[in-house]
């Protein structure tokens, strides 16, 4: 599996010509590296006696990014596998009008679920935007340009998952599930833009 590879393997496996991992599965782990990076801050807050009133609060979000984490290391390989099914698909036989037709409606299920995948990783990283300002606010300072690697992290994350929808977009026939598809993330695109860039203004106004 690649969430097993070493760092090294990982970086070999992404340079070769095997279409997997790629885009999808660097978006994957982008997000895993920002849900990382904010436990961390939480970590060094919590440990640290100068922020006692922060302890509770970023004890609290410990075990959730952990949570984030497992899901996003997970998605690593959901993402390399999910175009397994539409490769599958297109070898299906096509030689009646029964077999044809079974073979384009399976084509585009799995499409579909092709695109789900990345989808479910950019949306599911955009929640992580929730802990960007209380750390920034209320967590170590020595580690606030940490807050701020993840959240170029995160946005690399998301517009890399998008992508790798996008490009899927473009097969499927379900015309109400592709404008969906596309409105749900120009929503959470404007939405990314505008947290981040309060949340780095203020993190760039600390090291001022």
């Amino acid at each position: 599996m690649l969430k097993d590879l070493t760092v090294t393997g990982f970086i070999e496996e992404l340079a070769s010509d095997s279409p997997a991992p790629g885009g999808g599965s660097v978006a994957a782990l982008g997000a895993a590296q920002t849900a990382a990076l904010f436990a961390m801050v939480c970590s060094l807050t919590v440990g640290n006696k100068k922020y006692e009133d922060a302890k509770e609060e970023m004890s609290g979000y410990i075990p959730e990014l952990k949570e984030y984490e497992k899901f996003f290391i997970d998605a690593i390989d959901n993402d390399a596998n999910s175009f397994n099914g539409v490769i599958a698909a297109f070898k299906l036989p096509k030689e009646t009008d029964e077999e044809k037709a079974i073979r384009k409606e399976t084509i585009q299920k799995e499409y579909k679920n092709a695109a789900n995948v990345p989808l479910s990783t950019g949306m599911k990283a955009m929640e992580l935007l929730k802990y960007a300002e209380p750390l920034i606010l209320r967590g170590n300072q020595s580690a606030i340009t940490d807050v701020g690697a993840g959240l170029h992290c995160l946005r690399s994350a998301v517009v890399v998952a998008f992508y790798n929808v996008k490009i899927n977009l473009g097969s499927i026939k379900d015309e109400a599930y592709v404008a969906e598809t596309r409105r749900k993330m120009d929503e959470a695109l404007q939405e990314l833009d505008a947290k981040i860039a309060t949340c780095i203004e203020k993190v760039e106004a600390a090291l001022e």
